[in-house]
């Protein structure tokens, strides 16, 4: 199944399950958390390739990145870390129906490869539990949620004023991209996913013929130039901004023009604009597509299931002094006829896009409201949650052996309303 069916099969299941029992409303005597005692060793075995894992290797490999690829540092401040409370709220009564049978979140973790699940209420943490050998200092790649970054980076950029307008042409910060389909792209284009670029992303293996598999071939030969020379050399197949479609070239073309734009690395700018201000717990790391080369904008950066967490409440409350006004609602939802709900692909879905988000429709995945609800997405099962109107964030890590699994998805968002009942 691809991508476009598996979206569509999992979003158009949403409301399959249904809450039975709420969590409880309680001061935590103990911290909400479970861990596999000890971690995983730091020299287990990994895949030769990322893309071509198996099931005992998988989550060793999502573990560390940082032993396939070069990668570079992005930086917190250990001095003032933010540290994290627990809620009052918890989800230890936790049950859902799905495929009428009641489940809890142990069932959910335990059979659905779950390797970390973290839910944060008001900013505090309801939630906590790790598997797979993780632990609360494992750090796990994000796969695509790092566009979700990237997006964000743009915004921050566009704050502090290195980018004048999202409507500038793409090539007023890169120039190397004169003479290729994105010559006559906005910011704003590339941000929604609609550069009229064609991309293909499955299968997702490094040995196939997807455009996917060109860009990790281009990263394993750590020659700079190599992963840009396969953008550049992608055909167009639409007009710029007249159809969407899911590309990580787009957002790697984002990552370029914000260190053009900054004249600073993708990981320093993070590091600067928003890890330290967070008060992240810990140092993460970002694959690049050579040896001091430039960040793989649409991919891999790793970081603590606490630190994405903290993100993800960054993003929810606004972003505040960091990004420009409005930004979280205008990120988070669709900004364009071709990326709202229901119209990115021919078959039913209520997923919207917005700048680097997925957007819910109101009624979907525990979304309500007027405030948009939206989500950072990564192949194998990596979310990031963000749910303003319920003030709710949600991150799940996982080691799914397909890149799309439509009924581990459908159950996620299951969970996902059950969560959002309970901490109501």
């Amino acid at each position: 199944m691809n991508r476009r069916s598996a979206l569509a099969a999992a979003a158009g299941l949403f409301a399959a399950g249904a809450l039975v029992a709420c969590g409880t409303d309680k001061q935590a005597t103990s911290p909400s958390v479970s861990t596999t005692a000890g971690g995983a060793p730091a020299d287990e075995a990994l895949a030769t390739s990322v893309l071509d894992t198996t099931a005992e290797n998988q989550a060793a490999t999502f573990r560390h990145f940082d032993r396939l690829f070069p990668t570079r540092v992005f930086r917190t401040d250990p001095a003032k870390t933010t540290p994290l409370s627990r809620s009052r709220k918890t989800l230890d009564g936790l049950r859902y129906n799905f495929n009428n049978t009641e489940r809890s979140i142990d069932n959910y973790v335990a059979d659905n490869r779950i390797a970390g699940l973290l839910v944060l209420k008001d900013g505090a943490i309801a939630h906590e539990q790790y598997a797979m050998g993780n632990t609360e200092t494992s750090k796990w790649t994000s796969w695509s949620m790092a566009k979700s970054f990237v997006g964000t980076l743009i915004g921050a950029a566009l704050a502090d004023k290195s980018i004048t307008s999202l409507d500038d042409s793409v090539t007023r910060y890169v120039p190397e991209l004169k003479n290729s389909p994105y010559q006559d792209n906005t910011i704003r284009q590339v941000l929604q996913m609609c550069s009229g670029l064609r991309w293909t992303s499955e299968p997702y293996t490094l040995y196939g013929d997807s455009d996917i598999a060109h860009l990790f071939q281009a990263a394993y030969t750590s020659k700079p130039g190599a992963v840009m020379d396969v953008i550049r050399n992608r055909p167009r197949v639409a007009a710029p901004g007249s159809k969407f479609n899911y590309a990580n070239a787009d957002t790697y073309v984002l990552g370029a023009v914000v260190a053009k734009a900054t004249g600073k690395t993708l990981s320093d700018y993070l590091s600067e604009k928003i890890w330290r201000p967070i008060g992240a717990e810990a140092d993460g790391f970002w694959m690049l597509d050579a040896p001091n080369g430039l960040e793989m904008g649409g991919n891999n950066l790793s970081a603590t299931l606490r630190d994405y967490g903290r993100f993800g409440q960054f993003i929810l409350t606004g972003g505040e002094g960091v990004l420009p006004k409005g930004w979280r609602d205008e990120a988070g939802s669709p900004q364009s006829p071709i990326t709202q709900y229901g119209k990115l692909y021919e078959e039913p879905s209520p997923w919207g896009y917005g700048y680097q988000w997925w957007a819910l429709q109101p009624g979907a995945g525990g979304a309500r409201g007027p405030v948009p609800t939206f989500s950072a997405i990564g192949i194998h099962g990596q979310y990031l949650y963000i749910n303003p109107g319920e003030n709710v964030v949600v991150v799940q890590w996982a080691a799914w052996r397909n890149s799309s699994e439509p009924q581990k998805s459908l159950e996620f968002r299951t969970l996902l309303d059950g969560v959002v009942t309970a901490l109501h």
